[in-house]
Formats: C-alpha cells, structure tokens, sequence
C-alpha cells in the first residue's frame, strides 16, 4: 500500500499515530482468533489468517511511515535524537585556539 500525503510534517506523524493505532487493534484480533482457534473453534482459522495479513501491512505501513518522518526531521535539520555535526565551525574554532595557544607562547 502506498500513501502519498504531501501536505506536512504534522500529517504525517499524525498518519504514523493512525497506522500505530490500527497495529495495535489488528495485533488485538489476531490475538483473540489464536485463543479462539486454540479452543477448538475452527471458524477462526480465517480470520486468524486474515488478521496476520492486515498486521503485516499494518507493520510495514508503520516502518514505511517513521522512516518517511526521520528522513523528513533530517532534512529540515529538526534532528532530535542525532547529533549533526558542522565540521566547518569545528576547524574555525580548532583554527581560533591555535592562534591563541600560539600567541601565548
């Protein structure tokens, strides 16, 4: 399944809270049809089978959505959990304590 929402940030993390959503209602039901098929009821074998489809779509959905966020995070430089490192203000100031060491002595 491929969703293309184009409209924000904020659409999309709302998108990842829904899929995480149905994730945990799908897991709920595959839950219940195994209990159910354990019991003997072999009715549910179908939907024990249809709810392992719709949790792997759900999970799919879910892993497709967070990488979506963090590639979106690291391009607007919103980078919360990684640390980016700017390289040029690191040799500038590597660059400003060598002339002072060099003046001092």
């Amino acid at each position: 399944m491929n969703m293309d929402l184009s409209i924000g940030e904020a659409s999309r993390v709302d998108l990842l809270a829904e899929t995480e959503r149905l994730y945990r209602e799908v897991a709920e039901e595959l839950a219940v049809a195994t209990r159910r098929v354990s019991e003997g009821d072999l009715g549910e074998v179908a939907g024990a089978v249809r709810a392992v489809k719709d949790l792997r779509a759900a999970f799919q959905m879910v892993m497709d959505e967070r990488t979506r966020v963090e590639k979106l995070r690291k391009q607007t430089g919103d980078v919360v959990s990684d640390h980016v490192l700017d390289l040029g203000a690191a040799r500038d100031e590597i660059g400003r304590r060598l002339a002072r060491l060099r003046d001092a002595g």
